[in-house]
């Protein structure tokens, strides 16, 4: 019997069939062979017991994708939610998840939430931010349950992982999208803005047959691995339609004289805040220790 598998805890893998959730064990022959199935993983899985709903994973089927962070298989895209207040956006690490997806060749849409308490400069201030840079930006409240339908009409047919930091109502909108995940959501701890009620393992929600979201633990930092410093202007492609401009092959965009991103930046064309963003993390890689 084939399932997709949607969540796993402490060695059990809970596997969604059309007969419903099975909780199997992996075999064997999975640690012989250095495999561990992962959340989104298509299995064949042999029931043992039907009546409790018990089973055993014979075989994981051929991956489309994996990614690595967060740990999943066959993944089509991401959202990406954060907050437009409460907490304020972190624009830096916005950047670095976008990067980390680009990375994994996911594409991206960028979910900002909390709608309903924001003022149309701040809601401008990130469009002007992200409006330029190739993504899709959708604006939603999950506590009024607003633009939760654009959002579903996003995912149909998907399978999308959702990500975000803590306390930015990830929970809210998954609840909203999917009622019957019944997840804890609860208000933000004042004291440090991080969400009370987090996730603590991944998971996917069927939201119909072949429509999936995976919700993983909110993060509060990325690390940009081993990315060379000359890569990371490829994951800005807002930059793109700019760079035959600048007089130097391999000009990057920070110190170089007549600089074609540099003019479009003084023009307007794009953020200051995405640039900014950059240059910080231009200085991150060259800095970073070599070991």
């Amino acid at each position: 019997m084939q399932g997709k598998i949607v969540k796993g805890i402490a060695g059990f893998y809970y596997v969604y069939t059309a007969l419903g959730l099975f909780e199997c064990k992996a075999k064997g022959i999975f640690r012989k062979e250095q495999k561990k199935p992962l959340v989104g993983d298509l299995v064949e899985m042999v029931p043992v017991d039907v009546e409790k709903m018990i089973g055993n994973i014979t075989e994981i089927l051929p991956r489309k994708n994996t990614l690595i962070r967060p740990a999943s298989a066959n993944v089509d895209q991401a959202l990406v939610i954060f907050a437009i207040v409460k907490p304020d956006p972190n624009y830096n690490l916005l950047d670095r998840f976008l990067i980390t997806m680009e990375e994994q060749s996911l594409p991206c849409l960028i979910c900002f939430n909390k709608q309903d308490i924001a003022t149309e400069e701040e809601k401008q201030e990130l469009i002007e931010a992200y409006g330029k840079s190739g993504y899709e930006v959708l604006f939603v409240s999950g506590k009024l349950q607003e633009g939760i339908d654009t959002i579903r009409e996003k995912l149909q047919g998907k399978t999308t992982v959702v990500a975000g930091p803590s306390g930015v109502g990830k929970s809210t909108i998954i609840n909203a999208l999917y009622p019957q995940a019944n997840m804890e959501t609860g208000e933000i701890s004042r004291k440090i803005e991080r969400g009370k009620h987090t996730t603590r393992h991944a998971e996917l929600f069927a939201l119909s047959e072949d429509t999936f979201i995976f919700d993983t633990p909110g993060f509060t930092s990325l690390s940009l691995g081993e990315m060379e410093k000359e890569e990371l202007q490829g994951f800005y492609p807002e930059f793109t339609p700019y760079e035959k401009y600048c007089k130097f092959t391999g000009c990057s965009h920070i110190s170089e004289p007549v600089c074609g991103v540099k003019d479009a930046l003084e023009r307007g064309d794009i953020s200051r805040v995405r640039y900014e963003n950059y240059k910080m993390l231009y200085e991150e890689i060259k800095n970073r220790r070599k070991y």
